[in-house]
C-alpha cells in the first residue's frame, strides 16, 4: 500500500460567469482525472473538492479560484500564500471546456510540483549545449487544447510522464498520457519547455508558439527572491499559454462526447433512479398496500432461524 500523503485541492469560483453547477461538474472531473489517471502515474493521492466560497475552504487545502479580474501578466497560475502553501488563479471563461482545461492544468502542476522549484537533469533539446536542470511543469509541452482529451464530458489537459526526460526514445514508452507527445523533451504546438544551463546559470526555453517549427529562447538569469521559478515563467509564458488554450474543445482531437450529449445518458438513469425510488417510498406510505408476499414468506419473516436452516 502507497505512504503517499493526500493532497487536497478546493475548486471555488469567484466570477459572475462560471455557475455552482459548472464548478461541481468540473470538479467531479478533475477528481476522476486526478484519481484514475494522473494519481497512478506520478504516484500522487488526491482529492479535488467544490466549495461555495473560499470561506467556506477547509484548513489544509490547496484552492483554485476562478476569477473574472485577472488581467495583468503573471497573474493566473500557481503562487505562494504568505504561509509558503500552494493557491492557483484561473482566468474565467464563458466556455467551461475552456476554464477547465487551465484548471486541470494548474491541478496538475501544483500536485507535481507544489512550490514551483522542482528540477529534473537531463539532456539539453539545444544542440550545443549538455546536461541540463529541466523545470518540471508537466502540462506544458503539450498545453494547448487540441491535445486535451474529455473525463465525464469535460475538456482536461494531457501531462507528460517521468519518461519525457528519457535520454533517447524507446519502442513502448509513454511519454505523455494522451500519446500526444511520442519522444523525450518533445515541445508541441501551443507549448513550452524550459530549463537552466548550469554553464551560464541562464534559463532557457524552448517554445512553439508561432510559425511551424519550435525556437529556442534566452531568459537569461532567474533568482528566486522574484518568486519560484514556475511563477517566474509564467509571467514569461502566460499570454501564450492562454492562446493555446483558448480554443478549447472546437479543436481537441481526443476530447470525446460534449458534456450536453452526455447529460441525456445522466437524465435518463436519474429518470430511472426516482422511479425505483419512488416505488420504495410509496411501498411504506399511509393508505398504501405492502407488496405482496409470497406462501409463506410471512412466517420465515417471524421466525428468521428459518434462514439459516436451524431446527
Amino acid at each position: 500500500m502507497s505512504s503517499a500523503l493526500v493532497r487536497q485541492v478546493a475548486l471555488i469560483s469567484d466570477s459572475k460567469k462560471v455557475s455552482r453547477k459548472d464548478v461541481m461538474r468540473v470538479s467531479a472531473a478533475l477528481q476522476k482525472h486526478t484519481t484514475r489517471d494522473l494519481g497512478p502515474v506520478w504516484d500522487i493521492k488526491a482529492t479535488v473538492d467544490a466549495f461555495e466560497t473560499l470561506e467556506d475552504v477547509p484548513l489544509g487545502y490547496w484552492p483554485m479560484i476562478i476569477r473574472d479580474d485577472i488581467d495583468y501578466d503573471g497573474a493566473a497560475g500557481i503562487h505562494l500564500d504568505k504561509d509558503g502553501q500552494p493557491f492557483a488563479l484561473v482566468t474565467a471563461s464563458g466556455d467551461v471546456d475552456e476554464w477547465a482545461l487551465t484548471a486541470c492544468h494548474e491541478n496538475d502542476e501544483m500536485l507535481v510540483d507544489p512550490f514551483g522549484d522542482r528540477l529534473m537533469a537531463g539532456d539539453s533539446p539545444k544542440p550545443d549545449q549538455g546536461r541540463v536542470l529541466f523545470l518540471v511543469e508537466v502540462c506544458d509541452p503539450s498545453e494547448a487544447a487540441q491535445f486535451g482529451y474529455s473525463v465525464n464530458g469535460v475538456l482536461m489537459s494531457d501531462f507528460y510522464t517521468p519518461r519525457y526526460f528519457d535520454p533517447i526514445a524507446s519502442n513502448g514508452v509513454r511519454y505523455s498520457f494522451t500519446d500526444a507527445i511520442s519522444e523525450p523533451r518533445q515541445v508541441l504546438p501551443g507549448g513550452y519547455l524550459s530549463w537552466l544551463d548550469p554553464e551560464t546559470d541562464d534559463w532557457w526555453q524552448e517554445t512553439f508558439f508561432d510559425g511551424t517549427e519550435s525556437e529556442f529562447v534566452n531568459l537569461g538569469p532567474l533568482t528566486i527572491e522574484n518568486g519560484s521559478f514556475r511563477s517566474q515563467i509564467d509571467r514569461i509564458s502566460g499570454r501564450a499559454t492562454q492562446a493555446a488554450i483558448a480554443p478549447g474543445r472546437s479543436v481537441a482531437m481526443a476530447a470525446g462526447l460534449r458534456e450536453d450529449v452526455l447529460d441525456r445518458s445522466s437524465a435518463a438513469r436519474a429518470n430511472s433512479l426516482r422511479s425505483q425510488i419512488s416505488q420504495i417510498v410509496g411501498s411504506g406510505t399511509p393508505g398504501k398496500s405492502p407488496p405482496p408476499v409470497a406462501a409463506g414468506e410471512s412466517a420465515r419473516r417471524r421466525h428468521p432461524r428459518h434462514l439459516r436452516g436451524s431446527t
